[in-house]
């Protein structure tokens, strides 16, 4: 059988230009509009800047460090992914944010105690030119924190239209292209959909009636979306969960996914559970705790914002174990989660878990795992790589009006998906997907595994 050099990382040029007209090119440059600059935020714009300058690796990007298996294994043939699909450059990235604070983002880099100050002096004209907008807020929905950069408005369809404004200015003054907006915001305390979630028309009149119901986050997604930007959603709030932003989105070619940026212990728990299940052993129980000292701690000490994170992390063994196929492993198992907010830790999260299985003839085993995660460094290459897919299936004629991008499941500890129809949490079959769909994208066979056609 004949192979390609090993070094082989490019199609011939009718393969690879298959279906590249139904990609438009990346010109000029991407707008990286972010509601909310605290630990997160200014990880991820100081990290692409230190890339940028040379002086840091994008280690954590999909988009930048991995690659993609294009055709058999005995072609070997892989090339980058950010040289497989027209991805916006790192060069062509601009940025702008809100915050209920009023430092630049060499100030709150700083304040957020992730980065070295010897990375952080070296990138500090860039990060120091960076100054948030007054932001929307409403202590109703984050209670533990407050600050003065706040926009006044008559009603909440005022602070939309505020907000708009905003992008529309950000767009001009920067010379962006395209923009996307990705939330880095808090955890917004928990509620379930209304009526006004429910239609364009039910929305904005809610929003003209101050309806208590409509969350900061919402506001955010119906500017961005009725502008025509694509919007990700890293909390896990409702925002984009809603049929009124789903029919936006798909109206306005301006694609969504979320929620819930996968980083630390969950991203543990969709890396083992898959593994429990794939060679049938049980589990009784699994108890996680957490330990922050960052701003998402604080906000998390409230018990409505404690709730919202909470749903999130608890759908995530249900779905993998699927216990509904599988009662005598996984019918009768107990799964707890608990955050405290302790300040000496700071961005530096620690995950424990205790987790009870149980294996052949029913004997009894126990994992513990002790996560000493770097919550911002684990989410920030997260926030990355959303932003250039966003933007690439914007410009992709396949993607850009599905509204839900579920391929990006990927990256969220709660993915979206169409109404229902159950959510894929698994890592690896995630994964998968999101190859595949690039793959489909540029008209390459979805890679099976199927491995046959070697024999």
């Amino acid at each position: 059988m004949p192979t390609r050099p090993k070094n082989a990382t490019t199609r011939t040029k009718t393969e690879s230009t298959q279906h590249s007209g139904e990609i438009q090119t990346p010109r000029g440059k991407l707008g990286i509009m972010i509601p909310g600059m605290g630990a997160v935020a200014t990880t991820f714009v100081a990290g692409v800047e230190a890339v940028r300058k040379g002086i840091a690796k994008p280690i954590g990007s999909l988009t930048q460090m991995g690659t993609i298996r294009l055709g058999k294994r005995t072609d070997a043939l892989s090339p980058k992914i950010k040289e497989f699909v027209p991805l916006a450059s790192l060069n062509d990235l601009v940025f702008t944010g809100w915050d209920i604070f009023e430092d630049n983002m060499y100030a709150a880099a700083s304040k957020a105690g992730v980065l070295e100050r010897d990375l952080l002096e070296q990138i500090k004209p860039f990060l120091s030119s960076i100054t948030p907008r007054k932001a929307v807020f409403d202590h109703n929905y984050v209670k533990k924190i407050d600050g003065p950069n706040v926009k006044k408005g008559k009603n909440k369809m005022d602070l939309a239209e505020q907000v708009r404004a905003d992008m529309r200015e950000f767009k001009k003054t920067s010379g962006a292209s395209r923009l996307v907006t990705i939330w880095c915001g808090s955890t917004e305390s928990f509620i379930e959909p209304t009526a006004a979630h429910q239609s364009v028309k039910a929305f904005e009149k809610s929003l003209a009636q101050n309806d208590e119901m409509i969350a900061p986050s919402m506001i955010y997604a119906y500017a961005s979306l009725m502008e025509g930007v694509p919007f990700a959603n890293g909390a896990p709030n409702l925002t984009v969960d809603l049929p009124v932003m789903q029919h936006l989105s798909r109206e306005n070619s301006a694609p969504i996914c979320g929620k819930d940026y996968k980083t630390g212990q969950t991203l543990i728990k969709t890396i083992l559970a898959p593994g429990f299940k794939a060679r049938m052993i049980g589990l009784n129980g699994w108890f996680s705790t957490n330990i922050l000292g960052n701003r998402d701690g604080e906000v998390l000490e409230d018990p409505g914002s404690f709730k919202t994170k909470e749903e999130s992390k608890l759908s995530v063994l249900e779905h993998i174990l699927q216990p509904e196929l599988y009662p005598e492993l996984y019918g009768k198992f107990t799964h707890k989660v608990r955050i405290n907010y302790y300040p000496p830790r700071g961005d530096n999260k620690e995950g424990w878990d205790n987790i009870d299985i149980f294996g052949w003839l029913g004997y009894p085993m126990q994992i513990k795992v002790d996560f000493l995660c770097r919550d911002s460094i684990l989410a920030a290459p997260l926030v990355l790589d959303l932003v250039l897919f966003l933007d690439l299936a914007q410009r992709s004629k396949q993607l850009r009006g599905l509204g839900i991008q579920e391929w990006l499941s990927f990256y969220f500890k709660s993915p979206m998906s169409a109404p229902g129809l159950y959510p894929e949490h698994d890592l690896f079959i995630q994964l998968m997907k999101l190859k595949n769909t690039l793959r489909h994208l540029k008209g390459e066979e979805l890679i099976t595994h199927l491995g046959l056609e070697y024999y």
